[in-house]
C-alpha cells in the first residue's frame, strides 16, 4: 500500500510498536502527537477519529480509520507478508501468534487503564495505591503465565525471525512494573526484549520515541 499515514500516538505509549512496525515496513507517516492521558486538550486531538479519545488511532491513505494497537499490528504485517513480520495464515504458528497477540492487549494493556487513574475506581486515596500495587502483581502474573507457556525456540518468541508480537511485548513489558520485574517473572522472553531493544534498525526510533535514559528498567 502506497501513501501516507497518519498515527495519532505518543512518545512511549502504545502508539510505539506501531510505530516501530511502520519504520520496518519502510512506510511513510505523520505523527499526531496527543498523549490523552494528560487531559482534554489531547484527547480532542483523537475524538474526531476515535470517540474513546484513545491512542493509537491510524488513519490509512484511504482514509479507513484502525484503533487498538494489536488489531494495527496484525493488519500491517498481513498486508506485507514479504516483511515476515506475522506468520502467515496457513503457517503452523499462526495460532500461537494470534493466541499471544490478543493476550497481551486483553490480560495485560487493558489494566493500564485503571493503573493510569485509579481515581476511575476508587477516591480514596489508600485504595488508590492498592489498585496500582495488585494492579502490579497482575500484570507481573499475567507476564509469568505467558512466559511459561511461550518458551522462544530461536532469538525471538516464535522463533528465528522477528514479528510485531515481539516489538509489542518489547513495549508494554517497558510499563510498570517495568523491565526489572518482568526480567524476574519472564526469564525466557527476556534475552528477545533485549534483542528487539538493540535491533539497529530501530535505534534512531527508539531515541526519539522511548528512549532508554538512566533506571528505565525500575
Amino acid at each position: 500500500m502506497t501513501g501516507q499515514f497518519t498515527l495519532y500516538g505518543a512518545k512511549g505509549s502504545g502508539s510505539v510498536p506501531v510505530e516501530a512496525a511502520m519504520t520496518l515496513l519502510g512506510l511513510s507517516y505523520e505523527i499526531v502527537e496527543a498523549a490523552t492521558w494528560t487531559g482534554p486538550e489531547q484527547q480532542a486531538k483523537v475524538e474526531k477519529v476515535n470517540p474513546l479519545k484513545q491512542i493509537p488511532a491510524l488513519v490509512w491513505p484511504g482514509g479507513e480509520v484502525m484503533t487498538e494497537s494489536a488489531a494495527i499490528l496484525i493488519a500491517l504485517a498481513d498486508l506485507h507478508p514479504e516483511s515476515r513480520l506475522a506468520p502467515g495464515p496457513l503457517e503452523r504458528r499462526r495460532a500461537q501468534f494470534l493466541r499471544w497477540m490478543i493476550y497481551v492487549p486483553a490480560a495485560i494493556y487493558s489494566l493500564y487503564w485503571i493503573r493510569d487513574d485509579p481515581s476511575r475506581l476508587a477516591d480514596d486515596a489508600d485504595v488508590q495505591a492498592d489498585i496500582k500495587r495488585r494492579t502490579a502483581d497482575r500484570i507481573a502474573d499475567c507476564w509469568r503465565m505467558m512466559d511459561s507457556q511461550l518458551r522462544p525456540s530461536g532469538p525471538y518468541l516464535l522463533g528465528g525471525e522477528l514479528s510485531v508480537l515481539d516489538l509489542y511485548v518489547a513495549v508494554v513489558s517497558r510499563w510498570g512494573p517495568r523491565r526489572k520485574r518482568f526480567y524476574e517473572v519472564a526469564p525466557h522472553m527476556a534475552n528477545v526484549v533485549r534483542r528487539v531493544d538493540a535491533d539497529p534498525r530501530l535505534a534512531a526510533l527508539w531515541a526519539e520515541r522511548f528512549p532508554f535514559e538512566d533506571g528505565w528498567e525500575g
